[in-house]
Formats: structure tokens, C-alpha cells, sequence
């Protein structure tokens, strides 16, 4: 797939505001998911590593479809000026709501661990 033209298709930049707010998102779960990881290492040992990793992997699936979202949409916008052709954005919510439960009971273990 060809990269988004220079072309904006409004003046609010709508999909590029929702694309960064993403982009700040998964950057979020990746460094609650590193720091959840850090902290929980002494009590948790190997599974807390783990956990880390996972969460990572989550945040790096979010960022690759919200990018991959963003490149959709802009395409649909600038060639045929509406959304009848973009799907749902259920994979980066999905994820997201994934990372949450993982962060809950990495915490949950953490103080039961304790």
C-alpha cells in the first residue's frame, strides 16, 4: 500500500488527531507495560517478565493498526470522500482491553504476592 497522499481531505485533521491519539496510546501501554514488569520482577520473578513482554506485544499490535486504520481511512476520505468502506476499529480496542485485564492481574498477583 502506497503511503497517505499530502492531500487533507478537512481542515480539523480528524484522522490524524485520532491516529496520534493512538499513537500516544500504545506508547502508554508500553511503558505502563515495562514499568508494571520492573516493579512486579521481585515479587513475581519470571512471570512478571512475561507479563511484560505481552504487553508489549499488545501495544506494538495497537500502534501497527492504528497505523494501518489511519492509511484506510485516509485513503477512503481523499478518494471517495466518505467511510462506507473503513471497518470498525476493533483490533486496537481489543488489544487495549486486553493490556488492561493483563496490567489488573499482574497487580492482583503482585499484592497477593506480597
Amino acid at each position: 500500500m502506497s503511503p497517505p497522499s499530502g492531500r487533507v481531505f478537512d481542515t480539523g485533521l480528524q484522522a490524524e488527531r485520532t491516529a496520534l491519539a493512538w499513537r500516544r496510546t500504545a506508547l502508554a501501554m508500553a511503558v505502563g507495560a515495562v514499568g508494571a514488569g520492573r516493579l512486579a520482577v521481585p515479587v513475581l520473578g519470571a512471570l512478571a517478565l512475561v507479563a511484560a513482554v505481552a504487553g508489549l506485544a499488545q501495544a506494538a499490535l495497537v500502534a501497527v493498526a492504528a497505523r494501518r486504520r489511519y492509511r484506510v481511512v485516509h485513503q477512503s476520505l481523499t478518494t471517495r470522500g466518505d467511510l462506507t468502506g473503513v471497518r470498525q476499529a476493533g483490533v486496537p480496542i481489543a488489544a487495549l482491553a486486553c493490556s488492561g485485564v493483563l496490567v489488573g492481574l499482574l497487580a492482583l498477583a503482585f499484592v497477593l504476592g506480597d
